[in-house]
C-alpha cells in the first residue's frame, strides 16, 4: 500500500508516445510510483492531444499559428509528499514539450 503517514499524490502527464518511456523512466528514477514493494507503478492509455502554438511559442512539434494533433500518452503514476518536486523537475526536464503540463491530485489511503 502507500505510505500511510505521509500524505501522497496522483500525478498525470501527457507526452508524445515516443518519448514516453523516457518520460517514465524519469518519474521513477525521481522517486514517483512506488507502491508497498513495487517501484516504477504507472498506467498508460493513448489518445490525441491538440494544440495550436500561438506568436512567441518555440513549439517541439507544429508551427505557430497553425493547429497540431499528435498521438499522445496519458501518465499517470502516485508518489509520496517527499518525492513530489523532485518528481515535477523531473517531468519538466524529460518531457519534449516547451509547456509540460502535470496533473496533481492528493489521494487518500485506503485501509
Amino acid at each position: 500500500m502507500y505510505e500511510e503517514h505521509m500524505k501522497n499524490y496522483k500525478i498525470v502527464v501527457y507526452v508524445p508516445e515516443d518519448h514516453a518511456d523516457k518520460l517514465r523512466e524519469a518519474m521513477g528514477n525521481a522517486g514517483a510510483g512506488k507502491i508497498g514493494n513495487y517501484t516504477f507503478c504507472t498506467f498508460t492509455s493513448k489518445g490525441v492531444g491538440r494544440f495550436k502554438p500561438e506568436n512567441g511559442a518555440s513549439p517541439t512539434i507544429g508551427e505557430v499559428g497553425r493547429l497540431e494533433s499528435v498521438e499522445e500518452e496519458r501518465i499517470e503514476t502516485v508518489c509520496q509528499e517527499e518525492s513530489l518536486k523532485e518528481v515535477l523537475r523531473a517531468i519538466k526536464e524529460a518531457h519534449p514539450y516547451e509547456e509540460s503540463a502535470a496533473d496533481v491530485y492528493s489521494i487518500e489511503v485506503i485501509k
